[in-house]
């Protein structure tokens, strides 16, 4: 077997390992959101719906609202930071890491009493969405999002397009459906839960979060490695 026959057989094991991976994770997101959703009433990852959302508080005069959401958008943008600090900081098995911290949250969500924290739980799910978003950032290169799947769908219509001029590129456009037919997925398996546990279904969705992280604890080291982007430090980009 020639060498650049290896790489393309390993290229292609990491594609569809990253893709499996992406679809378990943005099926546990869609969960997550659906229930975040019913149970709060607000967006937990959807941060473009709750910045008009919060726009349209302020001008209807309703701003204990409108805090609660631009509130919401830090929470969710502290997720992400706090999700990557963990990946590069606790462990080489990073997706494990950061998955663990999002099935720890979104349990403790499940137990806040709601009559007397009635905002807490939906800042503990809007955190987990956040942190989700650094379990993987790319696979081969291509970016992925877990639960801004608006992104994918703009590259994959991008795709298309390019591909009907005649642009017949390696069409890894064509990924870009993997998260969102995870997260429609998800959300759809997060209603009918919500709809029949009511707030138990964070429980469900926790444990489910556990279940993939334990998964990925199977993973060979490299590959919790190769799902994330490489940390540029100020020296090296100095060099």
């Amino acid at each position: 077997m020639t060498r650049e026959r290896r790489r393309r057989i390993i290229r292609r094991r990491r594609t569809v390992t990253g893709l499996a991976l992406v679809a378990a994770i943005s099926f546990v997101a869609g969960m997550t959101d659906a229930v975040g959703l019913l149970l709060s009433g607000d967006f937990v990852s959807f941060m473009t719906g709750n910045t008009t959302r919060a726009a349209i508080s302020f001008a209807d005069g309703d701003y204990s609202h409108a805090i609660i959401l631009f509130i919401a958008l830090w929470v969710f943008i502290l997720g992400n930071a706090l999700g990557i600090v963990l990946a590069y900081t606790v462990s080489a098995r990073r997706t494990f890491v950061v998955l663990s911290g999002v099935s720890l949250l979104l349990a403790a969500a499940s137990i806040v009493p709601t009559a007397g924290y009635p905002r807490l739980q939906f800042y503990l799910i809007v955190l987990s969405m956040g942190m989700i978003n650094a379990t993987v950032e790319h696979i081969e290169g291509l970016p992925i999002g877990l639960t801004y799947v608006t992104g994918a769908l703009s590259r994959f219509g991008r795709g298309i397009g390019r591909w009907l001029i005649g642009d017949r590129n390696p069409t890894g456009w064509l990924i870009q459906t993997v998260p969102w037919t995870g997260m429609a997925c998800g959300a759809v398996t997060g209603a009918f839960l919500t709809k029949y546990a009511g707030s138990h279904a964070l429980w469900i969705v926790s444990v489910l979060a556990l279940a993939v992280a334990l998964a990925t604890a199977l993973l060979p080291r490299p590959l919790h490695l190769h799902f994330q982007q490489p940390i540029v430090s100020a020296r090296r980009r100095r060099a």
